[in-house]
Parts: structure tokens; C-alpha cells; sequence
């Protein structure tokens, strides 16, 4: 049996989201050497919210892509069949700070990943990491975000599942899951 508690919904996910937005803006200032880059799959969603936000605050369009890195993980061919996203990404990412947007940090190894994966497109100056939900204590690799929504004490047989309503939900909620 399958148990779900709410850790999560709207209203405040819209201020976690403006308080990140608001993070950003004081280390970016005006965006101008700076580009977001969402995670596929799920992470676009959450990414395009950030722009969005940055957008009806601050007035500057961040250029924002949509990065898969099925082929970078370090599982792929090992078992499941993987099925990749498409990469969208209309601009360089060449000597950019790249804002790497995903929903839940929990190892770490999707991230690794997606650093890997994002050096086909060229070597920023710099990487940082916004999630909106941050696993503690179930990290593999040594990764650490820039930016947090809300970090979660989490068992390892618990997950956590983000309800979007840009992906068909009904309403904004994160769940954690047992």
C-alpha cells in the first residue's frame, strides 16, 4: 500500500518560486552573459515557471533550452530501456553562466549527467543548480545545489512526486511518497 503525504502546493510554491527568482537576481543582475537550462524531463516544467517569474519581475527574457542526458547516465544500457527527451537548446552556451533547473536533487547522478551532457553544446564559465526539492541524505555523488527550494529529510525506499499543473495536474503538490 501505497502512502502519499502533502509537503507541498500552492500558495507557496508560487513564493518559493519568487523567492529563487529573487536569488537569482541578486547574483545575475541583469541576465546578461546568463541562460537557464531546464532538465528534461521533468525539470522544463519547473524551469519554464522560473523564467516566467524572472520575466513578470525583472522585464528580461533569460534564454531558456531543455537538456536530456539519458545517454550520459551512468545506468543507461544497464537494464531498463531508456526512452530520451529532445534537447532544445537555441544558443550557445560558450563562456555563459548556465542555470541547470530540475525538480527533485537526490543522488546526484542525473546532475552529473547532465553536466556531461551539456558540454557537447560548449564550456560555460559557470554551472549552477536550482532545484525545487532537495533529498537530503540520499546523495551518491557529491553534489550540491546553488539554489533550494525546500530541502526534505527522506528515507531511501520514500520518493518524492511533483504535481505540476503545466503537466496536466489539476493543481500545484508535491508529495512524498512511501
Amino acid at each position: 500500500m501505497t502512502h502519499q503525504k502533502l509537503i507541498l502546493s500552492s500558495p507557496l510554491l508560487e513564493i518559493m518560486i519568487s523567492r529563487l527568482c529573487q536569488q537569482l537576481i541578486e547574483n545575475h543582475g541583469d541576465f546578461h552573459n546568463s541562460v537557464a537550462m531546464g532538465l528534461q524531463p521533468r525539470g522544463v516544467y519547473f524551469a519554464e515557471r522560473v523564467v516566467a517569474e524572472l520575466r513578470r519581475t525583472t522585464g528580461i527574457a533569460v534564454p531558456l533550452g531543455y537538456l536530456d542526458a539519458t545517454f550520459y547516465r551512468d545506468d543507461f544500457r544497464r537494464g531498463d530501456i531508456l526512452t530520451p527527451n529532445q534537447n532544445k537548446i537555441n544558443f550557445v552556451i560558450e563562456k555563459k553562466r548556465v542555470i541547470l533547473i530540475d525538480d527533485v536533487l537526490a543522488t546526484g547522478r542525473m546532475v552529473r549527467a547532465a553536466i556531461d551532457a551539456m558540454q557537447a553544446f560548449g564550456r560555460p564559465s559557470k554551472i549552477e543548480l536550482m532545484v525545487l526539492i532537495d533529498r537530503q541524505y540520499n546523495r551518491e555523488i557529491p553534489v550540491e545545489a546553488d539554489y533550494i527550494g525546500l530541502k526534505v529529510n527522506t528515507l531511501e525506499s520514500q520518493r518524492v512526486k511533483v504535481e505540476l499543473r503545466e503537466q496536466g495536474h489539476e493543481a500545484d503538490k508535491i508529495w512524498l511518497v512511501d
